[in-house]
């Protein structure tokens, strides 16, 4: 079964405490809502402590055309992920000496916050030394899901080519969307929650020899994946795309359809496996915030323990659409967990969709 190898974090360079943040949004709201007190507390009540961004606060005070914030986009979006790609083939807790880009067989492009054409992929192969035959395989428009679904689809690409290493390359730039004179809650909301921030992990299909590259004693393997779309739900979250550039969608009813819609959704994958969430150990769930993650647990009848990751990333980073699971990731992965448990990487989006991933640990090094 192809594996999950290496992860590289690449964190913007201007941290935010929630508490400034809250203050910008009150500054920024405060004439467009009567209750305004009480809608800040939500920056309070949502556990993060801290974000990062690529642009400072006062960026953010002034207006800025699509145009400018795309460019932003794209500058960014180059600088950081070359950075988790280094970080991921470098990487001094996963690989004895570094893998070299030329080595890689195919890069899966992850991102929903910002377009360019031709993709970041093919800039980012611009800089890093990659082979020119490298095969490019950017993804768009997944929002907080596309994380886990550039894991399964580059699983299948692993499946297909067993000798390969993969690159999948998650960024977004949420707080490059921030539309100042959008006085929505949604906006708001959105303003306490989003964040930037890039990722890169490494899968290696079968008949890669893992004791020749690789440290660690056990590593994930994807054992199976499953895409859910809920039909009729394009109203529940996603981007309006309006001529001042995106607009954020996001439903209040995101906790309720997670309750009502993800249970039997899993169970039914799991059952393919004759198993059940008792059996599995490990919960790696993109964190798409507090609310969230007490739905995840209600739904699936989990402990604050099996959360306990997603929860941290939360505190630490925010929600950083697709690339927060990468994160989670990365901290399940640092773990020495035993050969033979079982994990299930779940992060839902834009559709109303879900992705989800069974993976076993297994021998490594």
């Amino acid at each position: 079964m192809p594996k999950l190898a290496s992860v590289g974090i690449s964190v913007p360079p201007y941290p935010l405490d929630q508490h400034t943040s809250m203050e910008f949004a009150n500054e920024i709201f405060q004439d467009s809502f009567k209750d305004i007190s009480r809608l800040l507390t939500v920056f309070h009540n949502g556990d993060i402590e801290e974000r990062n961004f690529v642009k400072d606060l006062h960026w953010f005070k002034q207006d800025h055309t699509f145009e400018e914030k795309n460019n932003a986009y794209i500058e960014n979006a180059i600088s950081l992920s070359v950075r988790a790609i280094k970080n991921c083939l470098r990487s001094h807790t996963y690989v004895h000496n570094e893998i070299e880009c030329h080595d890689i067989d195919a890069i899966f492009f992850i991102s929903s916050t910002g377009i360019s054409t031709p993709s970041i992929d093919a800039k980012i192969m611009n800089i890093l030394p990659f082979s020119p035959h490298t095969k490019r395989i950017p993804i768009w428009g997944l929002g907080c899901a596309g994380g886990a679904a550039g894991l399964s689809r580059a699983f299948e690409y692993c499946l297909a080519f067993p000798t390969s290493k993969v690159l999948v390359v998650a960024v977004e730039l949420c707080s490059l969307t921030f539309q100042k004179n959008d006085r929505s809650k949604s906006n708001l909301i959105g303003t306490s929650l989003f964040a930037d921030g890039a990722a890169a992990i490494l899968l290696i299909g079968d008949k890669v020899q893992t004791k020749e590259y690789f440290k660690k004693n056990t590593l994930p393997s994807i054992v199976d994946t499953q895409s859910t779309l809920m039909p009729h739900s394009e109203d529940v979250m996603g981007w309006d795309v309006r001529n001042e550039g995106l607009y954020v969608i996001f439903s209040k009813d995101i906790p309720l359809i997670i309750r009502e819609w993800l249970k039997p959704n899993v169970e039914k994958f799991l059952k393919k496996y004759e198993l059940s969430m008792n059996e599995i150990k490990h919960f790696i769930a993109h964190p798409g915030g507090k609310k969230v993650i007490e739905a995840y647990e209600s739904a699936l009848n989990l402990t604050h323990e099996m959360t306990e990751s997603s929860r941290n990333i939360l505190k630490k980073h925010g929600n950083i659409s697709s690339a927060t699971v990468y994160y989670v990731v990365d901290d399940f992965m640092k773990k020495e967990i035993s050969d033979g448990e079982y994990g299930l990487i779940a992060a839902l989006g834009p559709g109303f969709s879900s992705e989800l991933l069974l993976v076993k640990w297994e021998e490594g090094a």
